[in-house]
């Protein structure tokens, strides 16, 4: 136990004179029961409850002191269960993801959902973001500061080609990068290069079509994911019919990719989401939440030590109105 104001404590001082006029009062009572004669103590004893009579006083000396002590705040080590972790938001934001199979467009779909996902996440929960289109960029490295997580998350624009490998990796970077303070993956480093560390429940949210036309290898940063278990939840933006776009003079017909989204989430436990609505999207995000842990955290018991000082003197009391008909 640990106290925030241990000063305090100084006051216990005063249970050592209250104890000795105690122990004064009570000889003093003996002298004056024994200058009575025998010819009253025997009735005097018949009316007395005895040893029982120290009760009272003891409760009120017991309850002075915890009384005192809460006066020191105390903080114990209690192990409390929360939600925590880090997610990483992943943008797809290359090209295709200016089409309009989602309504107005997938960014802007995207950009709606994850908005509201990071608005109903507790402060316990540390949320990053990472862009990536031909190359991964951590935008946004893990924090609870709500109002900098959406300002990041608005800033996105879709750019060139697609790396889901960079998406991922990038990701994982970032999840490390945040617990040992360093960046671990560059220019064109491989899975094998992210370092084993000791990390607080964390997973990966892949907003993306699915399509890839850069390297690395999707399936190479997933299990890299996997090794340091990490989930990765992948969300299908895009309809499987797809639609056509006109990207710098040029015509590309742009579909959803489900079968690479499936495979990445299932190497990781994590799982694939379809969302061919914003309102698909919404209800992806409420089933997707950090781990439940139990962690020994610092809580300050005032109120536990004020509290039953509190009842022990109001026990104390009634005994002593009961027995003696007075307070102490």
């Amino acid at each position: 136990m640990t106290f925030i104001w241990p000063m305090m404590l100084l006051s216990l001082i005063c249970l050592p004179p209250l104890i000795m006029l105690y122990i004064y009062f009570q000889r003093r009572r003996q002298r004056i029961a024994t200058s009575y004669g025998s010819f009253t103590s025997g009735q005097t004893q018949r009316h007395q409850p005895g040893r029982l009579r120290h009760i009272p006083p003891l409760l009120f000396l017991g309850g002075l002191s915890l009384l005192l002590i809460s006066l020191a705040r105390p903080q114990m080590t209690v192990s409390l269960p929360r939600l925590e972790g880090t997610v990483i938001l992943a943008f797809d934001v290359s090209g295709s993801m200016a089409a309009e199979d989602l309504q107005p467009n997938r960014m802007t779909a995207a950009k709606v959902s994850a908005s509201e996902f990071v608005q109903s996440q507790p402060p316990s929960v540390q949320i990053g973001l990472v862009a990536f289109s031909e190359s991964g960029l951590s935008v946004q490295t893990p924090t609870d500061d709500q109002a900098a997580i959406l300002a990041s998350i608005n800033r996105l624009e879709p750019q060139r080609g697609t790396s889901l490998g960079y998406g991922i990796l990038t990701a994982l970077n970032t999840i490390i990068g945040d617990s040992s303070g360093t960046s671990t993956i560059e220019g064109e480093a491989t899975p094998t290069a992210v370092p084993e560390v000791t990390m607080e429940p964390a997973i990966i949210v892949l907003l993306t079509d699915g399509e890839n036309t850069a390297p690395p290898d999707p399936f190479e940063a997933a299990y890299a994911a996997a090794e340091h278990g990490v989930r990765i939840y992948s969300i299908g933006i895009g309809s499987q019919s797809g639609t056509t776009l006109n990207i710098n003079g040029f015509t590309v017909h742009t579909q959803l990719n489900e079968t690479v989204l499936k495979q990445i989430a299932g190497l990781t436990g994590g799982e694939y989401y379809n969302a061919e609505s914003e309102e698909d999207l919404k209800e992806i995000y409420d089933n997707i939440s950090p781990e439940l842990v139990i962690k020994p955290e610092k809580m300050e018991v005032t109120s536990i030590f004020a509290g039953i000082s509190i009842v022990i003197l109001l026990i104390g009391g009634g005994l002593m109105l009961l027995w003696f008909g007075r307070m102490p």
